[in-house]
């Protein structure tokens, strides 16, 4: 079969802005999913996963990097990934640190699917629809675990949002820490990937919530609005200026597997 080669890899280079944005993702996808839950559960579902599949439908139909594009897509993710980890929880009862081990798990076996398959992990080797397939996959079961692992801190394990802020911002360094100290860098970037998602969903959730359930009060809508305003800046920003483009990644080729 033949093989979609891309002429660049279809992700965004990883510097500080990058992380900046994912995390504002993050607290948009908590805080829009509760906010839609509350007006209708049905409609949450219909918005959620409506937005996740016509952006990754989109995303994987190009052939190139595009932020807006990309970056709808992730933000896409971020909302059904809420849903995906709340929905166990909700709907059989179980606890968030249950849910949080199924998703490790998922998580490990599609992550050794994609090693074995391509011979790589690493997200600058984004160049076939094969990889794209792979990492999006990761992509959203990275959303699942994280929040499933916010709320269990969070809720089954009583630290409430602020020591959760606390312990995520704190463990997020670590996978750097470790890289400086010679942990691969793959598996450093995929272990923060993970963790950005519980530190700003519990931003987020601390935010939103009310002083009642441990938070400031602003409201979960408020701070989904603020939210997405910030991301359209940021996004917009790296539309014009290119500067998330790596372009000595752009022209390295990495060995791609034959089977497509």
């Amino acid at each position: 079969m033949r093989i979609r080669v891309f002429p660049a890899p279809k992700v965004p280079a990883v510097f500080v802005m990058f992380w900046v944005v994912k995390l504002l993702t993050t607290g948009i996808g908590e805080t829009a999913s509760d906010y839609l839950g509350k007006v209708s559960i049905p409609l949450a579902a219909v918005i959620g996963l409506g937005t996740f599949c016509t952006a990754l439908y989109l995303q994987l139909k190009a052939n190139t990097y595009h932020p807006v594009r990309y970056w709808i897509t992730v933000l896409g993710v971020a909302l059904f990934g809420t849903m995906i980890a709340d929905g166990p929880h909700v709907a059989l009862g179980t606890p968030y640190w249950f849910d949080s081990i199924v998703y490790l798990v998922l998580l490990c076996v599609l992550l050794t699917w994609w090693r074995r398959s391509e011979g790589t992990i690493s997200v600058h080797s984004i160049t076939t629809a094969r990889r794209e397939r792979f990492y999006w996959g990761v992509v959203l079961l990275t959303f699942g675990l994280g929040t499933a692992v916010g709320d269990a801190t969070a809720i089954d394990f009583g630290l409430g949002f602020t020591w959760s802020i606390v312990l995520f911002a704190v463990l997020i360094v670590v996978p750097l820490g470790l890289w400086k100290l010679g942990l691969n860098v793959t598996v450093a970037f995929w272990a923060s990937y993970v963790l950005t998602r519980p530190l700003g969903a519990s931003i987020a959730d601390w935010l939103g919530k009310g002083t009642h359930d441990g938070g400031v009060g602003w409201g979960i809508g408020p701070v989904t609005l603020v939210g997405l305003l910030l991301f359209a800046v940021l996004v917009a920003y790296l539309t014009v200026t290119h500067s998330d483009v790596d372009h000595a990644r752009s022209a390295e080729r990495e060995p791609v597997n034959s089977r497509s």
